[in-house]
């Protein structure tokens, strides 16, 4: 026998298992969502009562695992009138899973989709595509024998194959498209956030289910932009899956507990966009600021106290980027943060007369404006009475040979970002590990400016 007359004969016993197979899985319900009805069925068809029994059900460590009521709130947004879905998930909760076992399921209960091509669409690396069509297989495990390469799968005529994130042009002219699955999609590079562009154009063609499935990754990425998206306007019906679904079911306590000691825990199981671990601060200095932080209220103080200094800082930014004001006080040795603030899309007005409020509020001593928006520091020194035409100020200082004290009689003092950056980086730095550290950050209160520490990234200085 040749080799080619063997390969023949492996092909056609694989197409025999296969269509065995599918007929014992034709008009099977994806699962039985009711305990008891499944019960009976599952006794009144031996064992044959749903796809995911007859298949095997998904496994963790080991030991066989039910589905659960949050799979229920996917399934049940699928099957209704939803079928272009927003997935923010806790990691761990076997979402991917899920999908995977639901697509088959689309595959095999009858010949709807005779024909079609479902897409998942990974990450970049060839090796996550890879795997995803292999655990596609390994759902079928003992069950039917696939001949086809590793990025595809076909069950019942649908060809199912997975694409990484930087290669989607083969992707863009299928004449079918029934299901498109974007796995971890918030992680795709920036540059590869595309994916979202051609999956969409094919609602016109072949209106096929679309669903994005991810844990959060840093802000203003792919997946944020869409939660932000006005309910009247979006395209998907989002669904916010934290870790809380699966205490209980897919976590223990312990697990959880245990978890939580990792500084990621927040993206990973509590949906928040912190963005990678930066190279600035120290997590153990952050934890440090936080644990004073909790022993400082910042609504507890007290304006009159004569031995407390406060300061303020305001970055100044309109159009694309965030305005931002940071409120501190100097107490019990340390660095307290009363007040720390993005505002996005500000108005130059209201943000005038946020500043001002601000510095009435904590009665503060000195405000620190970045010198790029020598506008907004005129202004707020006109608000106060102070001379406006501060360069002049400075100009007077250095010509009667005063030296660089002009900023001692001043209360709104301009600074140059550009050149101090290196300099104000670095003293934010030293403060936050000198002594086990002088900052307090109150976590119930800032945890954006928690978020912001932990992300920063060095550049140079920058």
């Amino acid at each position: 026998m040749t080799l080619k007359d063997l390969k023949k004969r492996v092909s056609l016993a694989a197409s025999h298992q296969q269509c065995r197979m599918f007929e014992r899985l034709q008009s099977k319900p994806f699962w039985i969502w009711d305990k008891q009805q499944h019960k009976l069925e599952d006794i009144r068809t031996d064992g044959d009562c749903c796809f995911n029994h007859i298949i095997g059900l998904p496994q963790k460590d080991g030991n066989d695992k039910p589905l659960y009521d949050y799979e229920q709130i996917i399934f049940d947004s699928l099957n209704g009138n939803n079928k272009h879905l927003w997935i923010k998930k806790a990691t761990g909760l076997g979402i991917s899973e899920f999908m995977l076992r639901f697509m088959a399921w689309l595959c095999l209960k009858d010949n709807a989709l005779s024909g079609s091509q479902m897409c998942i669409v990974t990450g970049p690396r060839i090796d996550l595509a890879i795997a995803l069509i292999d655990r596609t297989k390994k759902l079928f495990a003992g069950l039917v024998i696939f001949d086809t390469k590793e990025t595809v799968i076909e069950l019942n005529n649908v060809t199912i194959e997975a694409f990484p994130s930087h290669h989607l042009d083969a992707m863009r002219g299928l004449p079918n498209v029934s299901f498109i699955l974007l796995d971890e999609a918030d992680f795709f590079p920036p540059g590869q956030q595309a994916a979202r562009d051609v999956s969409e154009r094919y609602i016109a063609k072949s209106n096929p289910y679309i669903v994005m499935v991810s844990t959060p990754n840093a802000p203003d990425g792919l997946f944020e932009r869409i939660e932000k998206e006005s309910e009247d306007t979006c395209l998907y019906k989002r669904i916010f899956l934290d870790y809380t679904y699966g205490i209980g079911k897919i976590y223990s306590e312990e697990e959880i507990e245990k978890a939580k000691e990792s500084p990621s825990f927040e993206r990973e199981y509590n949906l928040k966009y912190l963005g990678k671990i930066g190279n600035v601060f120290h997590t153990k200095d952050i934890e440090a600021a936080i644990e004073k932080g909790r022993r400082h209220d910042p609504d507890d103080f007290n304006p009159f106290y004569s031995f407390t200094s406060r300061s303020m800082g305001i970055d100044p930014a309109y159009g694309s980027s965030a305005f931002g004001i940071v409120v501190t006080q100097w107490i019990d040795n340390h660095i307290q943060i009363l007040h720390a603030e993005e505002y996005h899309t500000p108005d130059y007005n209201e943000m005038l007369s946020t500043a001002y409020s601000l510095m009435s509020k904590y009665h503060v001593d000195k405000v620190y404006v970045d010198g790029a928006n020598p506008s907004f520091i005129r202004s707020l020194k006109l608000q106060i009475g102070e001379e406006a035409e501060y360069d002049q100020v400075i100009a007077r200082y250095r010509s009667e040979k005063l030296g660089d004290n002009w900023s001692q009689n001043m209360k709104i003092v301009p600074v140059n970002f550009n050149i101090e950056h290196k300099a104000i980086l670095g003293h934010c730095k030293m403060i936050l590990e000198q002594d086990g550290g002088r900052i307090a950050i109150n976590p119930e209160r800032f945890d954006k400016l928690i978020t912001a520490l932990r992300t920063a990234i060095d550049n140079d200085g920058t």
